[in-house]
């Protein structure tokens, strides 16, 4: 199973564009996380984790070359078990986005974080989507607005941390028209921002009324127990 339409896509000028900016989004926004298991969910052609250095990291989804094949909308993972999930560009592309959040909010740990990307549909790009009937990537997608998906992560008490806009380049496909929009691009992050063509949501999940527990570094002298003669017993029949 694949999504159709997606290699060739992304062997195309303006998928190689979009790829490589979320890819650097991506080298900057991991390294900080730590923990034990991180997990990318979905489009194996990027390596979103690779700059990460949590020691074990995968790849999981429907289709491709990832080390787990599995259903997005039931991890085969245990509850509490993982430390920072990547989804790129899964949720407008799933019928049950609500389930795989839901899914993602169980395994992740307390203070555990996940990474969204998306596309926007307030942008040229989600215009195109809007009137064009192909049924291929990116085109074929359900584009989630970023209000409407951080009310689904509060809901699941997820706290967003931060974001990013980018991709301000309209959706051509051949690689002059993107190397003669380039300068779009800083005009977008500095007048227009909130219109970029993707976006990449960062969400901490809280745990209500959970606290940490830190060592008690003060000294305390320990009270010694006091010794217990032991009685002795009288002997009978004397």
């Amino acid at each position: 199973m694949s999504i159709p339409g997606l290699d060739a896509w992304l062997s195309t000028a303006a998928g190689r564009y979009v790829l490589d900016w979320e890819q650097r989004q991506l080298d900057a926004a991991v390294p900080d996380v730590f923990g034990f298991h991180a997990l990318q969910l979905g489009l194996p052609q990027g390596d979103f984790l690779r700059s990460n250095r949590i020691p074990l990291r995968l790849k999981a989804g429907e289709y491709g070359a990832v080390d787990l094949l599995c259903n997005c909308a039931a991890l085969p993972f245990a509850s509490l078990s993982t430390d920072l999930v990547v989804l790129p560009h899964v949720l407008e592309f799933s019928d049950e986005p609500h389930q795989i959040l839901r899914e993602v909010e169980r395994i992740l740990i307390p203070e555990g974080q996940v990474i969204i990307i998306g596309f926007n549909p307030l942008s040229l790009w989600g215009l195109k989507r809007k009137f064009d009937c192909s049924d291929e990537f990116p085109w074929n997608g359900s584009y989630l607005s970023l209000n409407r998906l951080k009310d689904w992560l509060k809901l699941l008490s997820f706290e967003v941390d931060r974001g990013q806009f980018g991709c301000y380049i309209p959706p051509v496909e051949q690689l002059k028209w993107v190397q003669r929009w380039q300068f779009i691009e800083t005009a977008g992050n500095r007048w227009w921002h909130f219109s970029g063509g993707v976006y990449v949501l960062r969400a901490i999940k809280r745990v209500h009324g959970m606290h940490l527990i830190t060592p008690n570094w003060r000294n305390k002298s320990v009270r010694a127990k006091a010794l217990r003669p032991i009685a002795q017993k009288e002997g009978h029949g004397r």
